[in-house]
């Protein structure tokens, strides 16, 4: 069991951004739909340019979740099932139609592209994990984080966790998703007003279909303020509880 303090969070979907937005949805939650990504007008002109739609959404809200101050100073996680799917996939056609290939897309074509545009952009040196986990990519980008938290000796970290619409001929084979989405937690340790406890647990039958993915139904049971969130994938069973 761990014990960790949820400090911040931001989160973006299309057509829904501000903290109040997701609030109302948290009362009436909804599959996000669409793609499209936020305007991301805070980066450089150069880089904003170069930003893929789903680096503009893990770039977002980890701007918006990150106090100025610790931006350089946070350590991070980015979490993503697929990457940046729809820039491999253009990198793919182009060398099926023996286009010549860009060394710019190709580098945002890897999938801890995010992270490292966010090193740049906010100066920031600190350790990073990139990862993917399948179907449980949240549970596991979060235990990533609370990993960090006891290895860099208690200091903040950045979870950032995105998907976006994957582009065809893949659309069939990845997990259905009616829309792109990112989300970012601020975690720190600490027993405050945001301290939550999180373990794995056995995984005591079926797991109940949802909506939306994982970072939104934990983005949902946290805005709503009930006391456990259960999810269940395969044999295991991811649990987040608030301060007793």
């Amino acid at each position: 069991m761990n014990r960790v303090e949820l400090l911040r969070w931001a989160a973006w979907a299309p057509g829904i951004a501000s903290q109040e937005e997701w609030q109302a949805w948290a009362r009436a939650p909804y599959p996000p739909s669409g793609g499209g990504a936020p305007e991301v007008r805070f980066l450089p002109a150069l880089q904003r340019r170069r930003c893929d739609a789903l680096s503009r959404s893990m770039l977002e809200v980890a701007q918006a979740c990150c106090p100025e101050p610790l931006l350089a100073e946070v350590v991070c996680v980015f979490a993503s099932r697929y990457g940046p799917l729809a820039t491999t996939v253009g990198l793919l056609r182009d060398l099926a139609a023996l286009s010549a290939l860009s060394p710019a897309r190709f580098t945002h074509s890897v999938h801890n592209a995010p992270a490292g545009l966010f090193s740049i952009w906010a100066r920031n040196p600190q350790p990073s994990s990139s990862l993917a986990g399948g179907g449980e990519t949240f549970a596991c980008g979060f235990l990533e984080a609370v990993a960090m938290l006891h290895r860099e000796a208690g200091r903040q970290v950045l979870f950032v966790v995105a998907d976006e619409l994957a582009p065809e001929p893949y659309r069939a084979l990845a997990e259905p998703l009616d829309g792109a989405y990112a989300v970012a937690l601020l975690l720190g340790p600490g027993d405050g007003e945001g301290s939550l406890q999180f373990r794995l647990e056995q995984a005591r039958g079926p797991a109940p279909s949802s909506a939306w993915p994982d970072a939104l139904e934990f983005l949902r049971w946290w805005v709503a303020g009930e006391p456990k969130l259960c999810l269940t994938r395969g044999s295991r069973m991811w649990v987040w509880s608030r301060r007793d």
